[in-house]
């Protein structure tokens, strides 16, 4: 089966099993996540209420994340010209409300998993509350015909680069320091 078939297949059962209510609660996440407005959020709640830790994991989680937002949004949407996912794809009508831009990759994604990948290199606990809605905003990308699945692990991929170049790129900088 080639990427086009395993991205129908995939787009086609995430869109039709995934449950009504479950779909709703999804899209709240991701219209939360809309805009970087819930990982500010998480941000502010992380550096108001844990210490020089909760400082720590939130600069590193904004910074890795407006990494993978100019990675993915910046260059990448720019370079690949892919349309969303055929509407006939998706049994339900949130296929009507998805961006006009280039589906690959996902910027949602990227963001969601820069901003949780760098704060849980830093904070693990707190990695793992925001690995749930960065879980959600990733399904959810397919399931509303946002995305292609491929899209969505491009993103994520995007996502995990972007937080070890800001974990480790300062030290190989000044390494190579001349």
């Amino acid at each position: 089966m080639g990427l086009h078939e395993t991205d129908r297949v995939l787009t086609q059962q995430t869109a039709a099993r995934v449950p009504k209510r479950v779909g709703r609660v999804l899209s709240a996440v991701e219209e939360a996540a809309e805009n970087t407005k819930l990982w500010c959020a998480a941000a502010a709640v992380m550096a108001t209420g844990g210490g020089w830790r909760g400082r720590r994991a939130a600069a590193t989680g904004l910074v890795a994340l407006g990494v993978a937002q100019i990675l993915s949004n910046g260059v990448c949407k720019q370079l690949a010209d892919r349309s969303r996912p055929p509407k006939e794809w998706i049994p339900h009508d949130e296929v009507e409300d998805r961006p006009d831009s280039s589906s690959f990759p996902s910027g949602h994604t990227a963001a969601a998993v820069a901003f949780t990948a760098a704060v849980a290199a830093v904070w693990p606990t707190a990695g793992m509350l925001c690995a749930v809605p960065a879980v959600m905003v990733t399904v959810e990308r397919v399931q509303s015909g946002a995305h292609y699945p491929s899209d969505v692990a491009a993103g994520a991929g995007i996502g995990v680069i972007s937080a070890l170049c800001v974990r480790h790129g300062p030290r190989l900088l000044m390494r190579h320091k001349v």
